[in-house]
């Protein structure tokens, strides 16, 4: 029986049952949102459905209030929008590309996001590249708009993302899912523009204020950090009492640690030795205003959090105020944060790593390490499961421990994995976390109270101090671990030492993991904290040294570009002519001289070592002499003396 084309189309509707969808009616006998019957031709596919509601989705995720669409189907006809303005578009015109798929708008920020849907773009990328070009270049003439445009595959939810147009040198490789008009609209136009050297001399000043009201050094860095947290939460403290504007400091801090596990502990930290101590709440109202202006007027406008650089800023910020702890506290050895980054990139942290710092202190390593890890991430579940399940710390000092919480608050994490014990009472804790990267910074001079207390028994009754300088914590953190990597800070004695239970440490790691690399780093990197030199070990855990049969790359890592500055402690150094600082090309060859292991002249070098040898790449790269002046040798010898004296070795 030979019916009509209506009929026959009729025939292969589906019917499509769709939650939540607009122009869905509701069922009231299934409950169900039926869509509605859709004709579809003798020769129509599943795809062309499938696309129909991927635009949908599209549409939803960057956000329904930015959509601009002038013809049927929410499609964008760029020769009407000419007309419409009275312009000519066969001038503008590029090819037969005239209506664009999606088209979303900001008029306030000037913003443009163009989207052209394919059903799978790597058949034809070259073309479909040249026609989301062509719509690029029609905004910018008819609108003048910054622009974000986007290739989209609906049959996989893949997308190619370029800014302004399409070219090599535009295009934005760390973009894979869709995302939301803001998230694009702060590539373009950022609401915050990130100023190092700003925030570092405001920083400065609100060090001299909070000195000035009385405010000890120790308490600064925590008092801040939760000012910080309060006015990113919108914080309401105009013409309010000192006592209303703490109360606010408090339910923010609340709020945020709904979900922790650790959330009592942690409040009663932030609360009773922070926001109820007896200097903070002496405070004028007029005062506390004050500092909450200072912050979010000439320290908050320059930093933008949405990018990598703002997070490292916040985090430069808010631990800046611990150097200031540090001048009271030589012993105290905070990791300055380019050095946290680079230590990051050299073990590989990604969205799949879980991340320990056993001895977290401010928090700076898990920090950087959450932020790489969720550069990685492709979408909001990602994120929420680095977040909660792969980021883990532990501070036995109560005042750090504090200062770690309050860090990773700032950096949008209420539910991390930080505790506040001895990591040599959580083995199993960290054995059913599953680590498998590890970024450590321990004590160096730890008393009987913080170290392992098996160890503590063999100690001699006039030894204070841990006689391993630190190593005892690698070790003891290097078996319970077991496989991975793990990159840890110690002083430069642990590597050359040849004596004690320095000697001994160095066997007992070696006999279970492999020493892949040392980097001997700058002599005054944690000035005005503590001055001890430093070194930067990388091992891979659970490979004998012996067994793997392999050499180790020694890094003389001593030139990083900073440099001491009176009252700023060590900035980064900053070409006068291009305006670019010189850590960013510094970190680049470090790393590629490690992951190649080339040995160079002067910086780089690689040998064969058992426990019994030296660790540092002084002892066995070439030096480049024709470099070297008188000033050096006694600068050399000056620093030896010090050393020596320092460590009561003459």
């Amino acid at each position: 029986m030979l019916i009509s084309q209506q009929a026959s189309a009729l025939v292969q509707a589906r019917l499509i049952c769709l939650y939540g969808h607009p122009k869905a009616s509701r069922c009231r006998e299934s409950n169900l949102h039926l869509l509605f019957w859709m004709p579809v031709p003798l020769n129509g596919s599943i795809a062309s459905k499938r696309r129909r509601m991927d635009r949908y989705t599209m549409v939803q995720t960057v956000g329904q209030q930015y959509l601009s669409s002038n013809i049927e189907n929410n499609e964008f006809s760029y020769q009407q929008a000419f007309n419409a303005v009275h312009k000519d578009f066969s001038s503008a015109k590029i090819g037969s590309y005239k209506d664009l798929d999606i088209r979303f708008v900001d008029k306030d920020s000037r913003v443009a996001v163009l989207i052209e849907t394919k059903a799978n773009f790597d058949r034809a990328l070259k073309k479909a590249k040249e026609q989301l070009n062509a719509y690029m270049s029609y905004e910018q003439v008819l609108t003048g708009y910054k622009i974000i445009g986007i290739i989209a595959n609906t049959s996989d939810n893949r997308i190619r993302v370029w800014r302004d147009c399409v070219s090599d040198e535009t295009f934005l490789p760390d973009q894979q899912t869709l995302t939301s008009f803001s998230d694009y609209r702060n590539i373009v136009s950022p609401a915050r523009v990130n100023n190092k050297e700003q925030v570092i001399k405001s920083t400065y000043r609100l060090n001299e204020t909070l000195h000035g009201l009385g405010i000890d050094e120790k308490l600064r860095s925590q008092f801040v950090g939760t000012c910080i947290l309060a006015l990113k939460n919108h914080l309401i403290y105009k013409g309010l009492s000192t006592a209303q504007i703490l109360q606010g400091i408090y339910d923010v801090l609340s709020s945020l640690l709904n979900d922790d596990l650790n959330r009592a502990n942690k409040l009663s930290i932030l609360h009773t030795k922070v926001l109820q101590s007896q200097k903070i709440r002496q405070l004028k109202s007029e005062d506390i205003t004050m500092v909450l202006d200072d912050i979010s007027r000439e320290i908050m406008p320059y930093i933008n959090e949405e990018t990598t650089k703002g997070q490292d800023l916040l985090n430069l910020f808010f631990t800046t105020f611990n150097k200031y702890v540090g001048k009271a506290d030589k012993n105290q050895a905070f990791t300055p944060d380019h050095i946290v980054s680079f230590m990051c990139d050299v073990i590989g942290i990604n969205r799949n790593s879980r991340v320990l710092d056993p001895c977290c202190g401010s928090g700076a390593f898990l920090v950087r390490a959450m932020t790489n890890a969720l550069n990685d991430c492709q979408n909001k579940g990602e994120r929420m499961e680095v977040k909660k399940h792969h980021i883990y710390g532990i501070e036995t000092e109560e005042a750090a421990f504090g200062l770690s919480t309050t860090n990773m608050l700032i950096h949008s994490d209420g539910n991390s994995n930080v505790v506040m014990e001895s990591c040599f009472d959580m083995e199993q804790w960290i054995k059913d976390a599953h680590i498998d990267r590890v970024l450590m910074n321990p004590p160096y001079n730890a008393q009987r109270p913080f170290c392992q207390p098996s160890y503590v028994k063999q100690w001699k009754k006039d030894c204070k101090e841990d006689p391993s300088k630190g190593l005892h914590y690698l070790y003891y953190v290097a078996e319970t671990v077991g496989t991975g990597k793990l990159a840890i800070l110690l002083p430069m004695q642990c590597a050359i030492g040849d004596k004690g239970d320095i000697k001994k440490y160095k066997e007992l790691m070696m006999q279970h993991h492999r020493l892949d690399a040392v980097f001997s780093l700058p002599a005054e990197m944690f000035y005005p904290g503590a001055s001890v030199v430093a070194c930067c070990m990388i091992w891979e855990l659970g490979v004998r040294h012996e067994t793997a049969n392999t050499e180790t790359f020694f890094g003389y890592f001593k030139e990083d570009g900073f440099v001491k500055r009176k009252n700023l402690g060590r900035v980064e150094r900053i070409d006068p002519q291009t305006g670019e600082g010189a850590w960013a090309a510094i970190h680049d060859k470090w790393l590629n001289l490690y992951k190649t292991r080339t040995a160079e002249v002067g910086l780089s070098a690689v040998k064969k070592v058992t426990f019994e040898d030296e660790w540092c790449a002084e002892a066995y790269m070439e030096t480049d002499y024709s470099t070297l002046s008188d000033s050096d040798f006694i600068y050399k010898l000056v620093n030896y003396a010090a050393f020596l004296v320092q460590n009561e070795e003459v």
